[in-house]
């Protein structure tokens, strides 16, 4: 089967800045089905997480572009559950998705100590010589274009004392058609199924990931249909 090009240019519409509010605020809440369906960071967790977190003191967690603020929610409460003493900040510059996500962690329950969301991007946060022990991402890499990923890779190699994980998705047409089906449901009612058509159009394969990534990088494939780009202190020496 023939690869299923990279549609770089396509524009989601979530992304746009006069797309449709209530179709909007729709997607952003279903962001944790299709999260929980697919994007696997309570094994993330576990995996490459965990182990960065310093028990003598507070831990930090930043997730850049975070959306809605489901992943970010779900990892303060894995946390908290764990007994670890973890403050996760959220963020992103869009001020739409921060409205939500902000009203999400209102409703979560979660303390300001454990969960707080900003709107910013991640060149403010260097700005302002923030540090925090694991940095990830979900779903962002896609959505930029060659400046920007190469900006956000080394904003997070300034933000992290520890691990860096940005997770994504992998182009494949299995993928496309899989997807598609299973959001046909969904087609009306939000921006989830034509927007996540155009990511998995949008996504990278390993190959090209491996050969955007500078030194010190690492491209890990996953299933299903997932790409960690990781980076460590230690790999960068």
């Amino acid at each position: 089967m023939f690869e299923l090009a990279r549609a770089e240019d396509a524009v989601e519409e979530m992304d746009r800045p006069d797309c449709d509010p209530i179709l909007l605020r729709r997607t952003y809440a279903q962001f944790p089905l299709v999260n929980r369906a697919v994007a696997g960071w309570g094994r993330l967790y576990a995996e490459l997480i965990v182990d960065q977190l310093p028990t003598n003191r507070p831990a930090t967690l930043l997730d850049i572009g975070c959306g809605g603020g489901d992943i970010t929610i779900m990892l303060a409460k894995r946390a908290l559950a764990d007994g670890i003493n973890l403050k996760v900040l959220g963020i992103d510059p869009d001020e739409r998705a921060f409205d939500y996500a902000r009203g999400a962690g209102q409703k979560s329950g979660l303390p300001a100590s454990r969960l707080e969301f900003r709107q910013s991007d991640s060149s403010q946060l260097v700005a302002q010589k923030a540090q925090f022990d694991v940095v990830i991402s979900n779903h962002l890499l896609h959505h930029l274009d060659g400046q920007q990923f190469s900006g956000l890779l080394a904003d997070s190699q300034r933000l992290a004392t520890g691990r860096v994980v940005h997770a994504d998705i992998r182009r494949s047409r299995i993928a496309a058609v899989l997807f598609g089906a299973a959001t046909l449901p969904l087609a009306t009612s939000s921006f989830i199924r034509r927007d996540g058509l155009l990511s998995i159009r949008r996504s990278f394969t390993p190959v090209e990931l491996a050969r955007r990534v500078p030194a010190g990088w690492r491209v890990e494939e996953r299933r299903p249909f997932r790409n960690l780009v990781l980076w460590e202190p230690a790999h960068a020496l």
